[in-house]
């Protein structure tokens, strides 16, 4: 019973898989005759049957560009971004869609060492930096096989410290891995999605007014207190606004 079960769920993953590449695949050709919402039509029923990618995202915030629907385009190529760091075309298409914001945030310089580190991180997928951490620990596997089983002074040697820098390099590929899947998970960044947002000093209509925003704009989401979030810019102000006008990323 239970074999015919597991069939059964693999044939319907199966058929699910097919289905989702044939929208994919109708949803493309609706973008390349430039009927944009059907693409996008067909682009988000891709993502509400989970079936999310790069590929999709960044489609959709073409579609969504061409259509003048700039924050959208926005918040979709940041999507796209998250799970694809290192692509050219959506870091391009990104930063033409910002020119659109009103706003215009001057990021803090911030340490080297730490924008250099930040940036290494950022720079693979979660999945990559986890086959990174997988594969480097088979290789000081390795090492220590070749260690304790060699009879040359020189091999025990050579393999002793590569497999010291093996271990260190699994170690920070796989910290790496977990800050990545961190960031996909918790959705601590959001894309401001009113066209005028006044933002508070206090989670309440009853703040000072501390400053304006508009849509587009990327923000980072700090702490959280009912319907209302504390938001960091990249210049370093901060603070609340309804959960309602945003989006997280």
């Amino acid at each position: 019973m239970r074999r015919l079960f597991n069939t059964i769920l693999a044939i319907l993953f199966t058929a699910t898989v097919f289905a989702q590449g044939d929208l994919l695949q109708k949803a493309n050709e609706h973008y390349t005759k430039e009927e944009f919402n059907k693409a996008i039509d067909l682009y988000n029923q891709i993502l509400m049957s989970n079936m999310e990618s790069p590929e999709v995202y960044f489609n959709l915030g073409n579609a969504y560009y061409k259509t003048n629907q700039y924050t959208l385009s926005i918040l979709n190529y940041e999507r796209a971004k998250l799970l694809a760091p290192d692509d050219e075309d959506i870091d391009f298409n990104l930063q033409v869609a910002n020119q659109k914001v009103v706003d215009s945030i001057q990021e803090l310089p911030g340490i080297f060492i730490v924008r250099w580190w930040n940036s290494l991180v950022n720079s693979q997928t979660t999945d990559t930096w986890a086959v990174m951490s997988i594969f480097g620990f088979i290789l000081f596997l390795v090492m220590m096989g070749f260690y304790f089983f060699a009879k040359s002074v020189d091999v025990k040697r050579i393999t002793f410290w590569s497999g010291c820098f093996l271990i260190l390099f699994t170690i920070f590929t796989w910290s790496f891995a977990a800050k990545q899947k961190s960031r996909l998970v918790n959705h601590t960044y959001a894309i401001v999605m009113q066209p005028t947002v006044t933002v508070k000093s206090s989670p309440s209509e009853k703040g000072t007014n501390l400053f304006v925003i508009h849509e587009g704009l990327k923000v980072k989401i700090t702490d959280k207190l009912g319907d209302w979030v504390e938001i960091r810019l990249a210049d370093g102000n901060k603070g609340w606004l309804q959960s309602e006008s945003i989006e997280r990323i």
